[in-house]
């Protein structure tokens, strides 16, 4: 099974029913879900985290949906943080979207990070990623998660814990989707507003740096 045939079958539906599955394994299968998903970023968190709250209830399917994507983002980052400067990831380093984000943690540190883990559509495995390349402390990525996953979770189990009013009570549905759209739209415009910023202030330096170069040539030449 490929990735987007494994991407497709995850449906609310079919999570629920393998929860269902292997309820005889207490709250296991609703904290490796999400701990899953942070090696495998294009199966849905959104629709796992509402799974969760639907098949344990809102506050156990928030506590497990937490604790496993909190691990999950985590062992990402442990793994990066230890292989990083390894030859068969230092392909990672050369992409410029990495380099920017890359500087960016390092320059701001936890504020801006938690701002971006808080919203459930912005590129939390590109995060992790970048984290565990940067200089960030391993206690200070570790707040950032926890804080961060503990907002977006709780939104998103907020949200669609209550699948059957969803689809009985039309004028919920549209709070919902309204809900879940500025969360998308106010994310994204965060992201890239950061990215945009981040290289800018990347481009001031190289040409500054450029410029106290070429100074010291032409001292040298005097």
């Amino acid at each position: 099974m490929d990735a987007e045939l494994l991407k497709e079958w995850f449906t609310l539906e079919n999570i629920l029913n393998l929860i269902e599955q292997y309820r005889s394994f207490g709250p296991l299968p609703g904290i490796l879900l999400p701990m899953i998903e942070a090696f495998l970023p294009f199966l849905p968190l959104v629709l796992i985290v509402m799974a969760n709250a639907n098949a344990f209830g809102l506050w156990l399917g928030f506590l497990y949906s937490w604790l496993g994507a909190s691990a999950g983002a985590y062992f990402v980052f442990l793994v990066v943080r230890k292989f990083g400067q390894k030859r068969f990831l230092s392909f990672l380093k050369k992409q410029p979207k990495v380099q920017v984000l890359t500087n960016w943690v390092e320059r701001r540190g936890f504020g801006p990070l938690f701002l971006l883990l808080c919203f459930p559509f912005t590129p939390s495995a590109l995060v992790n990623i970048v984290a565990g390349l940067s200089r960030i402390s391993y206690a200070q990525y570790m707040l950032s998660v926890l804080a961060g996953k503990m907002v977006m979770i709780f939104t998103v189990s907020f949200v669609g814990h209550d699948i059957k009013s969803l689809i009985t009570q039309p004028g919920r549905t549209l709070i919902v989707a309204v809900i879940v759209f500025i969360l998308w739209f106010v994310g994204k415009r965060i992201e890239n507003r950061l990215i945009k910023s981040e290289t800018i202030i990347m481009e001031i330096e190289i040409n500054n740096r450029a410029e106290n170069g070429e100074r010291q040539r032409q001292r040298q030449r005097v």
